[in-house]
């Protein structure tokens, strides 16, 4: 009858390095579900409207709204603040943070 000892070495399976790949590759799979869930854009569950504007004030601005299933893109034509109108009045922002919007009287 022979007894093993703790410290006697066991020998080593080639498949168990496998095994921890996969474990690995199932960790790595599971963030990035994660991270797609989390993103409003493509969570399918997501039942809020969502606006994302990308390079606010440039010419290459974008704006995506997502409202329900309908996903709707605007692009910016390069001229920001151009276009038919007059102006209608002034908005200052104050120093907590709040906008006061102050009308000019109207031109008769």
């Amino acid at each position: 009858m022979s007894l093993k000892l703790l410290h006697e070495p066991e020998t080593e399976d080639p498949i168990l390095s496998v095994v921890n790949l996969i474990d690995i590759f199932l960790v790595i799979i599971a963030a990035l579900l994660i991270t797609v869930a989390q993103n409003p854009m493509l969570n399918a569950f997501n039942k809020q409207d969502v606006t994302v504007i990308t390079d606010a004030g440039k010419p290459s601005m974008e704006v995506l709204i997502k409202k329900g299933e309908k996903i709707e893109k605007y692009k910016a034509n390069g001229n920001i603040g151009s276009g038919d109108g007059d102006k209608a009045g002034v908005a200052y922002k104050m120093k907590d943070g709040s906008m006061v919007y102050v009308p000019e009287g109207s031109k008769e």
